[in-house]
């Protein structure tokens, strides 16, 4: 049996800027880093878990990081199985160690990750700007993420008078060239009313999507709401008190999917296929993690074959990282067929005692 050796490197790393949902406030993201080495290969996972995302309490995670810390001996497939058998409820410390094992797979198969998890992977895949929340937008920003090249621009509500979130995103659209347009996420902000009414006003407009319209996610309800909408509705959040997922009989046109918050990378990848073969549209979105958790979801987005914009242009909000985060350009990241994730720590972020 391979010997396998797993570390684990506490970080914090502050925004530059808060990030404001109907949920709250975050002004910093914290995790630990996962380190897999066997044979002198090295991976890396990001577990950094956000509970209102639908993730476990970073107690909880610190918790089942230990106890797969305790089993290095089953080895990757060992550990890889039991990942599959034993799914629970901390999603987040799974899909850290799960990356850090099929990271390590990849570079000693000399294999990018998207490559390992489907040979039919993208090369570069699409991404939406994230611009924040809608109550505080400025035409500057849509301005900026125009000019990178973003054909998607992605916009929080619920964070102020709904009124004066609809004047600006209103003001936004009319500065959107031909072909490009916003995507909307309301977090669970509103009741069926006032989703409807919202819904009504932005019928005119050039929306790519509303995520997570309705405080409670009510099948009826939200499937009145898509009847009544020109564009997709998605649920995001909402999709973690499911019991039994089932794409084909959800009541929306769009899943979005965070592995951090489904429980790894295969798990969300299945998931994809199923959605995609039951005719819904599949997103896939970082939680604002690290570089080591941006560059594995970019991979995953790139496996799934959806050529949707996808959320991962986060790494701008971060006031430091613990390596490069993937480059992105006209609206895309260019995925290197280097093996692995493409993610590398900076000098000094694996120097720190191992808990």
């Amino acid at each position: 049996m391979t010997d396998l050796r797993l570390g684990l490197y506490p970080y914090r790393l502050a925004l530059r800027r808060s990030w404001r949902t109907a949920r709250g406030v975050l002004h910093e993201r914290a995790g630990w880093l996962v380190r897999a080495e066997s044979d002198g290969a090295v991976g890396c996972g990001d577990c950094a878990p956000l509970p209102e995302a639908g993730t476990e309490s970073a107690g909880q995670a610190m918790q089942r990081l230990r106890h797969w810390c305790e089993r290095t001996g089953e080895g990757i497939a060992g550990l890889l199985a039991a990942l599959d058998a034993e799914s629970g409820a901390a999603p987040a410390a799974d899909c850290a160690l799960e990356t850090a094992l099929l990271d390590l797979s990849a570079r000693r198969e000399g294999l990018p990750l998207r490559r390992l998890l489907a040979p039919t992977a993208l090369d570069r895949p699409a991404v939406n700007a994230m611009l924040g929340a809608a109550a505080t937008l400025e035409s500057r920003a849509v301005e900026v993420a125009l000019a990178r090249g973003f054909r998607v621009l992605k916009l929080k509500l619920g964070t102020g008078p709904i009124a004066e979130e609809l004047r600006r995103i209103q003001a936004a659209a009319a500065l959107l060239s031909a072909g490009a347009n916003l995507r909307l996420d309301a977090n669970a902000a509103w009741d069926a009313d006032t989703a409807t009414a919202c819904i009504a006003q932005l019928a005119a407009l050039p929306i790519d999507c509303l995520e997570e319209p309705l405080a409670i996610p009510d099948d009826a309800a939200l499937g009145r709401l898509q009847a009544a909408a020109p564009f997709s509705l998605a649920l995001d959040e909402s999709l973690a008190g499911r019991a039994d997922l089932d794409p084909s009989r959800l009541p929306v046109r769009r899943l979005v999917l965070k592995p951090a918050a489904v429980g790894g990378l295969r798990r969300t990848l299945h998931l994809a296929a199923r959605a995609q073969a039951a005719g819904r549209e599949v997103v896939v979105t970082s939680l604002v993690e690290s570089a080591a958790g941006l560059w594995a979801t970019a991979q995953l987005a790139a496996a799934s074959g959806s050529t949707l914009a996808h959320g991962l242009a986060t790494a701008d909000w971060l006031m430091a990282d613990l390596g490069a985060p993937p480059v992105i350009a006209q609206g895309r990241i260019d995925l290197p067929d280097d093996a692995g994730s493409g993610f590398t720590p900076y000098d000094g972020q694996l120097k720190l005692p191992a808990l």
